[in-house]
């Protein structure tokens, strides 16, 4: 769900001129002071967690993974009183009118200058935006976006914007039979058009770094291997092997029938993935198992229910994804 996700709500009224008022103002009294320098022990504990092995972020002229941008702003667990100020305000208001609950939406970063060891970081945080009254499955509510600018010194280094949903929980129905759910869609962003745009048409495409030849997935802005931020596509062959995987047991999914096997599949092109082993019995799957590329298209009961960029991913209402199935249907 993003701001865009609800349905206009008629109303709004003294509440909705009372909230835009905010719009603009910082949403702290004073600028925050990050708890820490960009320091080499946490970029190393952040890339040992993400398995990334970039050059970039290592030796004596390393650079922090531009991902990285808010975890140095990060409060911790302790209160901060220099973060209280108009948006503690703003949703102590949201609270009043009975939008108790808070779901987060989206958020978006853009990379203005790299981040070094050393780095003093200084950050001011502005609400941006809050929309008018909307219903949303949860409920309804008001889309609340605030941008949080980082700064080096005079340099701005790169802006966080952030948007939640404050809303009040819709009324829960009255028990009875419920529909299957709808199978989750996913996240698709700039980063990542293009590879579900080829599963649409039923194509895996890998991408590959016109710098180094390097290939990689899933896609990302740039390359691990040397930096390099411009790629192309080859398309996978579909032949691979089961690198590992997990039989899902518990705890349930609506949307899933368990058990079943999720693997992490090794491509004959030397990259992985993951997806669903099928063709074959779920105990039956071994580590080597050869494996090799299907398109499956998933129908759902409310097949109206697609909203915004999930669309991307799907045919006519029906979710498109790529599986793996067994060769010769043993394992």
């Amino acid at each position: 769900m993003s701001g865009d996700g609800g349905d206009e709500a008629p109303g709004g009224g003294e509440l909705g001129i009372r909230l835009k008022a905010y719009e603009g103002l910082r949403a702290a009294d004073s600028t925050g002071v990050a708890w820490d320098p960009v320091n080499e022990p946490m970029i190393r504990h952040w890339c040992e967690v993400l398995g990334d092995t970039g050059a970039a972020y290592r030796g004596p002229d390393a650079v922090a993974p531009p991902t990285m941008l808010q975890a140095w702003t990060m409060a911790g667990l302790s209160p901060r009183p220099e973060r209280r100020g108009p948006y503690d305000e703003l949703l102590g208001l949201l609270d009043a009118a009975g939008c108790t609950s808070v779901v987060a939406t989206d958020c978006e970063q853009e990379y203005l200058r790299p981040l070094r060891p050393g780095d003093a970081i200084t950050y001011d945080s502005v609400i941006e935006s809050v929309s008018e009254r909307k219903t949303t499955k949860l409920g309804t509510g008001y889309f609340v976006t605030t941008r949080m600018d980082i700064r080096v010194g005079a340099d701005l280094a790169g802006t966080h914007r952030f948007r939640i949903l404050k809303y009040a929980p819709a009324r829960r129905q009255e028990p009875g039979p419920l529909p299957r759910p709808r199978r989750p869609r996913p996240v698709v962003n700039r980063d990542n058009a293009g590879f579900w745009e080829g599963v649409r048409r039923h194509r895996l495409l890998i991408q590959r770094c016109t710098a180094c030849g390097t290939l990689r997935h899933p896609w990302l802005p740039g390359c691990n291997t040397c930096g390099g931020l411009d790629w192309d596509t080859v398309e996978a062959s579909g032949e691979g092997t089961v690198f590992s995987y997990v039989v899902m047991h518990h705890p349930p999914f609506p949307a899933f029938d368990p058990p079943y096997a999720v693997g992490l599949i090794e491509l004959a092109e030397g990259v992985r993935i993951v997806s669903n082993v099928v063709g074959v019995p779920y105990d039956k799957v071994r580590i080597g198992l050869p494996v090799r590329l299907e398109f499956r298209r998933y129908a759902d009961e409310d097949e109206g229910a697609d909203e915004g960029a999930d669309r991307e991913a799907d045919e006519g209402g029906t979710l498109v994804l790529p599986v793996f199935a067994a060769v010769g249907g043993a394992g």
